[in-house]
This record gives C-alpha cells, sequence and structure tokens, in this order.
C-alpha cells in the first residue's frame, strides 16, 4: 500500500550502519559498510528524482555481499527496487536484474523524500557531526546532501509534517 513506508539509519558499529525499509508487505535490513559514503549517495540519489533524472542508482557494500537501489519515479510515486549481489566486485557494472531482487515497493515521492530525510536527520541529531564521523570513519556527516533534500522536499512536496519545521 502506497505512503505505508518505514525507513531507519542506524550507526551500529564503528564503520557500520544499519538500515531498515518496509511497507505492508515486507521488509529489507542491511548492514552497510564505511566503504562507500553510503547515506550521502542515498540522500543524493533520493534527491536527483526532484531534478530531470526519472531514474537514480544507489550502492550499498555489505562486504562482501552488494545490495543495490533502484529508483524510478513514475508521475508522483517511486518504484523502489533493491537487488542483492553476492560479491561486490563481481557485481560492478552488472545490470541490475543480475541480480537477485530482494524487496520492492511503489511509493508517493513525497513519502519516500520525507522517510530518507528524516532517517539522516535523527542519525544528526544523535550524533552530531563529530560523533558521526568518529563512528562512520571513512567520511563526514553528509550535511550538504540532507540540506539538499529538505530543500526539494518541502519545496516541490507541499509536505504536510514539514509545515512549519525547518532544518539544521
Amino acid at each position: 500500500m502506497a505512503g505505508d513506508l518505514q525507513f531507519s539509519w542506524e550507526l551500529s558499529g564503528s564503520g557500520w550502519a544499519t538500515y531498515r525499509i518496509s511497507d505492508a508487505a515486507g521488509e529489507q535490513k542491511n548492514f552497510v559498510s564505511y566503504c562507500t559514503n553510503a547515506l550521502a549517495d542515498l540522500l543524493y540519489g533520493v534527491a536527483g528524482l526532484y531534478g530531470e533524472s526519472s531514474a537514480q542508482r544507489v550502492s550499498f557494500d555489505l562486504e562482501p555481499a552488494e545490495v543495490r537501489w533502484r529508483l524510478r519515479r513514475q508521475g508522483a510515486d517511486v518504484d523502489i527496487a533493491i537487488y542483492y549481489f553476492p560479491d561486490m566486485h563481481a557485481s560492478w557494472g552488472a545490470p541490475d536484474e543480475d541480480g537477485r531482487l530482494s524487496w520492492s515497493s511503489t511509493q508517493p515521492r513525497r513519502v519516500l523524500g520525507h522517510a530518507v530525510m528524516e532517517a539522516a536527520q535523527t542519525v544528526l541529531s544523535l550524533h552530531g557531526e563529530a560523533g558521526y564521523r568518529e563512528k562512520w570513519v571513512q567520511h563526514p556527516f553528509p550535511v550538504a546532501a540532507l540540506q539538499d533534500l529538505r530543500r526539494l522536499h518541502q519545496q516541490d512536496d507541499d509536505c504536510e509534517q514539514c509545515q512549519g519545521r525547518s532544518g539544521s
């Protein structure tokens, strides 16, 4: 069912994060490595859905596996498909369909944008920029990516949950 999306991102150890995405039909949970700038990549990927591009891909390193999110905008909705590849190095450049489809959903862009923005804001509020860098190690907190997504979401989505709120 569209609009029932839940998303969280938690730092789960030095250089590791756990994300969970779910809707009424199912859930996906993975442990993401700091080998990529995963949270920034996700924020920029979702923000990219507000521009000319109707498709975005975001890849997360699970050491050694990969999960690849394919986001396709269809009008006001986004088709989310998450593919699993057992070896990130072997899957480099492979078509999405070479992976195993492990989760999919269609959600309004405003719901996806809000969920990802709020999850990132929760991480920032909980850890701060210094705490994030200490735990994530390789990359600073993606402040600019969060600000971009927030600006686009508030400007284009007429988000009722955002009315009267401003972020950092």
